[in-house]
């Protein structure tokens, strides 16, 4: 299925009008490798080309689509009939192009370059553009009839933005038109094919001018190879890294050569992607008209996003003088709407301005580099930004947990600390109660001490035969006061006898120390004061006792006749005495409680004076410590005094070492100055012995012949000396290596 065209065919023309007005764009540096035909087309090409320069008009004749691109508007007669030989000459060649491919990408490669540059034809891009991207028989190819029956998680996008993709266009335009449905086909088969890239809005642009030259299937091939080969892939993924280079590379590009522009975008905050990320995602296509954009796609498919460089500063340099004059909203509408209009007439002169532009690969390279080191060293500080959040976050945890663990133990020390404070408060309530309890056996005892007495007046009343009945009244009323309080007293027993359990239970629990030979000493006093307190309870039981039973056997014995008024006194006087002995009973039962609660009371304090001994100990050992380290700090003191002595007392040594080799190196000093003395000394010594000798037979000769004495006081002979001198010399000779005595046999002067 073919598309529509959109394509005026004038660009087919266009491409050949300035062969001779760009040097960079001649044809002629090949010239020598083509053939005579060749040549004689450029040069009708050439002539042609003059002549669509004179009539302007015939740049805008054709507005056609494929299907009816035969159908041309003409301007003139003149100029129509030379449109037709143009027409055929760039048939010829460009079908000549097709045919001979291989070897014009091999041997006449920059000719095929500048004739991409000047425009492929119409009829001609389709097939031309699969050839310059390799896609004529690709294996993907045979699967798209497959992936179209698959479902894509992409659709519902692609639905909601076809209808986006070129709206006035008469191919796309309309709800479910055919553009629209082979346009989701294509976009559904890549988006299955890649499913890392999946969708991209910009990505139907160039799909969609692809549809307008071929049918869906070329299309697909074509647009995946653009994919793969033309660096889109990396401009269409999730993270757009290729287009972030695109935009430093850019920015890098304007810095240099329009330093001027580049200050004023940054003092309005105007961004570079705010106006250059749809020149690269789109190739222009959402910026010029579909005649101008299809030029700069021609030259891409060919030399890749070099072009999208070249133009994008070619359009900076050519509006600069009006942009600097602009602030941010102004040149946010310039750039939507002057400038894309700008070479709707003479797309070759905005071609012929991009390739002025300079462009150094080998800088991009290593701009490249530079971006990806930056790139890197952002993913290093958000890795580190990540791990320093993730340890705050884990830190921030931990801080609750602590708190809350802080909480817990707040909580527990404050329900201790209640714990003990009830503790405490139970224990003052004990001490009350037993403070009452020993109150009461105070009591008992006074009145066991009481009714010890009245048994003693009873036993010494057995003989009075009256009671009067005062007496019996008296009898019966101690008798109620005595049942009341026994009761009071069992009462009392059975809360004595649970607080003992329960001081039981507590002193069960009190620590053991290991202090026990102290404890079982004051446990035997202990013991032997219970064994007294319970051997006089015993006494006063046999006592009582004793008293029963002699009252029975008085009892029993009838020394009188009993009346009723009698026998009803007895009974109650037995009651009495009966309730008197369960009194009794009753206080030696709390007398044993006592005694019970006593032994307890010892042993808490018996644990408290082990507990005071302990703190004592404790207290000693930590003056001892505390001792020990003053001590420790004093031996230390010692130490580095001694230490500072004993280096002082090197020194000392040192430096009367030191004296003492200079005093010796003194001594070898003047020893050696002697001995060069003396050496020297010798050495005139020996000098002198000649001269001497010498004198003296000088001296006899002249003795002889004059016959004459000479006194002492006479001149002596030029070499003669004194006997003074001789010893003189004698003495010298002494010191040096041989004790020479000739000096003494010398003769003297008369």
């Amino acid at each position: 299925m073919a598309s529509p065209a959109v394509s005026p065919d004038s660009s087919s023309h266009e491409a050949l009008s300035s062969v001779n007005s760009a040097p960079a764009c001649s044809p002629t540096s090949d010239s020598e490798n083509l053939s005579p035909d060749e040549l004689e087309l450029l040069a009708k090409l050439e002539e042609q080309n003059r002549l669509l320069e004179a009539d302007s008009k015939s740049m805008r004749s054709m507005n056609g689509s494929r299907r009816n691109s035969g159908s041309s508007l003409v301007s003139s007669s003149s100029a129509s009939s030379n449109l037709s030989h143009l027409e055929e000459d760039t048939w010829i060649l460009w079908g000549r192009i097709v045919n001979e491919w291989d070897e014009w990408r091999k041997k006449k490669e920059k000719l095929l370059k500048e004739l991409i540059r000047k425009g492929i034809p119409h009829h001609f891009r389709a097939i031309v553009w699969q050839l310059l991207c390799s896609a004529t028989d690709m294996p993907v190819k045979n699967q798209y009839s497959e992936l179209l029956k698959m479902s894509s998680p992409c659709e519902k996008l692609i639905r909601r933005d076809i209808a986006r993709t070129y709206p006035e266009h008469e191919f796309f335009k309309g709800q479910d038109s055919l553009g629209q449905e082979v346009l989701f086909n294509v976009m559904k088969a890549y988006s299955l094919v890649d499913r890392e890239v999946g969708y991209c809005q910009g990505s139907a642009f160039i799909v969609g001018l692809l549809l307008m030259q071929m049918p869906e299937e070329e299309a697909f091939c074509v647009f995946v190879r653009l994919m793969q080969e033309y660096r889109l892939r990396e401009l269409f993924k999730p993270s757009m890294a290729e287009l972030g280079l695109c935009i430093y590379q850019f920015e890098y590009m304007l810095q240099e050569q329009l330093p001027e522009l580049n200050i004023h975008f940054r003092s309005q905050s105007f961004l570079t992607s705010m106006y250059a990320s749809s020149w690269f995602l789109t190739l222009f296509l959402t910026t010029f008209p579909l005649p101008v954009a299809t030029r700069v796609f021609d030259i891409f498919m060919y030399e890749g996003l070099e072009i999208v460089f070249r133009v994008g500063m070619a359009l900076l340099q050519f509006n600069q003088a009006e942009l600097v004059q602009l602030d941010m909203e102004g040149m946010s509408q310039y750039f939507q709407k002057v400038i894309p209009h700008q070479f709707d007439s003479c797309p070759d002169k905005l071609i012929l301005k991009a390739f002025q532009v300079k462009y150094n690969p080998k800088k991009m390279k290593r701009l490249e580099k530079e971006y990806a080191a930056i790139k890197n060293k952002e993913m290093e500080e958000q890795i580190e930004i990540k791990r320093l959040r993730t340890e705050n976050r884990l830190l921030k945890q931990r801080i609750e947990t602590l708190e809350k663990e802080s909480a817990a133990l707040a909580d527990k020390v404050i329900q201790g600390q209640v714990t003990r404070a009830q503790e405490a408060e139970e224990n003052y309530i004990i001490k009350r109660e037993l403070a009452v309890v020993k109150q009461r056996c105070t009591s008992a005892t006074e009145n066991l001490q009481r009714a010890q007495t009245t048994i003693r007046q009873l036993q010494d009343q057995q003989g009075n035969p009256r009671f009067s009945e005062e007496f019996v009244t008296h009898l019966e009323t101690e008798l109620e006061q005595s049942r009341l309080r026994e009761s009071e007293t069992l009462g009392a027993l059975k809360e004595m006898q649970d607080k003992v359990l329960d001081m039981e239970k507590r002193n069960s629990l009190l620590p053991d120390e290991d202090n026990v030979v102290r404890l079982q000493e004051e446990l035997q006093a202990l013991a032997l004061r219970e064994a007294e307190a319970v051997k006089s309870l015993t006494e006063l039981q046999q006592q009582v006792k004793d008293l029963s039973d002699s009252w029975q056997a008085g009892r029993a014995g009838g020394r009188w006749k009993e009346s009723p008024r009698r026998s009803n006194a007895n009974a109650l006087q037995e009651a009495v005495v009966a309730a008197r002995l369960r009194e009794a009973q009753a206080q030696a039962e709390l007398r044993a409680l006592r005694q019970r609660v006593l032994q307890l009371e010892t042993q808490g304090q018996i644990q408290r004076t082990v507990l005071g001994r302990a703190e004592q100990t404790c207290a000693g050992l930590r003056e001892q410590l505390r001792l020990a380290a003053a001590q420790s700090k004093g031996l230390q003191a010692q130490l580095s005094e001694s230490h500072r002595k004993h280096a002082e007392a090197q020194c000392k040594s040192k430096e009367e070492v030191m004296a003492v080799r200079l005093r010796e190196a003194d001594s070898m000093a003047a020893l050696a100055e002697m001995r060069q003395r003396v050496a020297e000394l010798e050495i005139q010594i020996r000098l002198l012995r000649g001269p001497l000798a010498f004198g003296a037979v000088g001296l006899g000769t002249r003795l002889g012949d004059e016959d004459s004495l000479g006194s002492s006081d006479e001149e002596l002979p030029p070499f003669a000396l004194t006997h003074g001198d001789i010893g003189d010399l004698g003495d010298l000779g002494d010191m040096g290596d041989s004790s020479d005595s000739e000096t003494e046999g010398a003769p003297t002067a008369p």
